[in-house]
């Protein structure tokens, strides 16, 4: 007697424990897709952003300006918002005339927290992908065994077995395992490739706070222009008491 043994078939004939385990395998992999995806897209556009905010940044422009130009929203970038932080902070702490090293203090420690919301922003949904990849198979694996517990437990009240009666019930309980390694691998998978990324941003802004308490360093102490609200140059790159125009990155780095 020919028997149907059609994926779709051997779902439908599957004890209900398995079927519950089927679906609940089929529902988070579509999960973790929808995961991958968001994530990807989400990662593109961040590394897009920082690397537009670094190119304004070095591009020679006030930094005052720039500072208050960026926003501090969901459409600004990571790299920006932690520009914003560091200048915001930097630029209170001068209005009240406190030394240098606190200034430089201040900014760090604002840019650092800014930094840790960033990063924890950026691996939302990152710990789901690693539970999908490291858990999957195991249920996978217990509807196997549940299939197979189930499928022996039905023969045990035949006279006379053989492959064709064992192979359909065997077959039912092998597709939980299937679908847990379906859901599994494209989760380990993107899980790592999103994990490289993250550390590769994680970088990218690291770097980036050091280069701008760098500039920064070089204009902490000196007083503030109370009209503008700009930083004022380092000493002695104008006469004393005399305003001049506030830095530039790309003029700092030329100097370096």
């Amino acid at each position: 007697m020919n028997q149907d043994l059609s994926i779709v078939s051997l779902v439908l004939q599957a004890s209900l424990v398995v079927q519950i385990v089927m679906a609940g395998l089929l529902v988070v992999s579509l999960a973790s897709w929808t995961v991958i995806f968001g994530k990807g897209f989400g990662l593109k556009r961040v590394r897009r952003g920082n690397d537009d905010f670094e190119r304004d940044f070095w591009s020679g422009r006030n930094l005052t300006e720039l500072q208050q130009q960026v926003g501090t929203g969901n459409d600004a970038a990571p790299m920006a918002r932690i520009f914003a932080s560091g200048m915001r902070e930097f630029l209170k702490l001068r209005e009240k005339r406190l030394d240098a090293a606190a200034q430089l203090d201040g900014a760090r420690r604002a840019m650092r927290a800014s930094f840790q919301r960033e990063i924890d922003a950026v691996e939302t949904h990152l710990s789901f992908l690693a539970s999908v990849g490291s858990v999957s198979p195991y249920v996978g694996l217990f509807g196997t065994v549940w299939g197979i517990m189930h499928a022996f437990v039905g023969l045990s009240n035949l006279t006379q077995v053989t492959l064709a009666t064992v192979a359909p019930g065997i077959a039912e309980a092998l597709v939980a395992t299937a679908l847990g390694l379906f859901a599994a691998i494209p989760a380990v998978v993107a899980y790592n490739r999103f994990a490289r990324d993250i550390d590769r941003i994680a970088i990218q802004l690291e770097t980036f706070i050091e280069e701008f308490l760098n500039i920064l360093q070089r204009h902490a102490g000196t007083p503030s222009v109370a009209a503008a609200g700009a930083i004022a140059p380092g000493a002695g790159s104008a006469a004393a008491g005399t305003a001049s125009a506030p830095p530039t990155a790309a003029g700092v780095a030329a100097r370096r």
